[in-house]
């Protein structure tokens, strides 16, 4: 994710305990009214589009703070939330890319921002600290839907964009090897172990939940001289080059479909699921549930192919993300230009 922070960042790979107090501690200071996080109002000349999904501007008279966390893919909905709530009515706060999970959270939390898009992997297990994910992605989000329902934060319903880990090969390798899925890996290690080169990021390299997970999950035999360890970026550059037959990679980062990699399939469930969902502050939705019924069309159409896309125009070819937030929204009919 160009260096940035993943969904899961936060807790896969590696923050201690006193890294998320200070982190906690920071955003409650910054959050609490010292005016650290400055937000400026949006002004896009919008309308509702043919496939709005609404009637009228059901938000007129409202005023909303949208948030997100700094990452591309964030910005970029974060961006989307604001431009819709614009389009029926809503007078907009942007307040979008806030430096750590914790920070956009708690903003939502405390009423500080409004809404925000977020992971249900990363409310199960960062914010709600459990360790097991959930296979089934409608079960883990109203999971973390109901139980979140306590904090005063309402999840609504989530969309197929799931942001999570996989391991990606260019065509060459994709079409020598002819492996679909992860148990097209494992079967290949064990059947030919030097077939199976990896470049992983260091700290997927040595968690449970990264590669040692996966590869006992799947029986995999992977010999850790054919492990290669390096930064993220470096990863999808290498893994395109070949120098390793596989790649970990995001599912819904641009540089896949840039680089023309291909993607495995996780055909045990062994990831979490990060599927995408606004998160909302209960107080705002229910003096302003109309931003339910904004949001759903826009949710509903999110998907990994379209995250690939608008992430590819942000970090490779280096659009504004509020650009391409908006030209998206425009193309699929969701606004219009007053």
């Amino acid at each position: 994710m160009s260096g940035h922070q993943h969904p899961a960042g936060h807790h896969r790979f590696g923050r201690a305990r006193a890294a998320h107090l200070a982190v906690a501690l920071l955003a409650a200071l910054t959050l609490g009214g010292c005016g650290l996080v400055s937000g400026s109002a949006m002004t896009d000349n919008v309308r509702p589009g043919p496939k709005a999904g609404y009637p009228g501007r059901p938000l007129s008279g409202a005023q909303l703070t949208v948030t997100s966390k700094e990452f591309t893919e964030q910005i970029v909905l974060g961006q989307m939330m604001g431009i819709v709530f614009e389009a029926a009515g809503a007078k907009v706060i942007d307040k979008t890319s806030i430096q750590g999970s914790i920070g956009a959270r708690e903003a939502v939390k405390s009423g500080t921002a409004d809404a925000a898009y977020e992971y249900t992997g990363t409310g199960w297990i960062t914010y709600l600290g459990h360790t097991k994910p959930i296979v089934d992605p409608h079960e883990q989000w109203k999971a973390v839907r109901d139980e979140d329902a306590k904090n005063g934060i309402v999840w609504l319903p989530a969309s197929t964009l799931n942001n999570t880990y996989a391991l990606a090969l260019n065509s060459a390798n994709f079409k020598k090897l002819a492996v679909r899925d992860l148990s097209d890996v494992a079967a290949l290690s064990r059947r030919k172990p030097g077939a199976v080169t990896m470049c992983v990021e260091n700290e997927f390299a040595t968690r449970n939940d990264g590669l040692p997970g996966m590869a006992r999950a799947y029986g995999m035999k992977v010999p850790s001289g054919n492990v290669r360890k390096m930064t993220g970026g470096v990863v999808y550059t290498e893994t395109e080059k070949g120098t390793c037959a596989f790649g970990e990679v995001f599912t819904t980062d641009g540089r896949i479909k840039a680089m023309h990699l291909h993607v495995l399939a996780d055909d045990k469930h062994f990831f979490p699921n990060y599927n995408v969902a606004p998160e909302i502050n209960a107080k705002a939705l229910k003096k302003y549930p109309a931003i339910a019924e904004v949001l759903a069309p826009v949710t509903k159409a999110l998907n990994n192919t379209v995250a690939q896309e608008l992430n590819r125009k942000v970090d490779v070819d280096g659009e504004d993300p509020h650009e391409v937030a908006k030209n998206w929204l425009i193309q699929e009919g969701f606004i219009k230009e007053a």
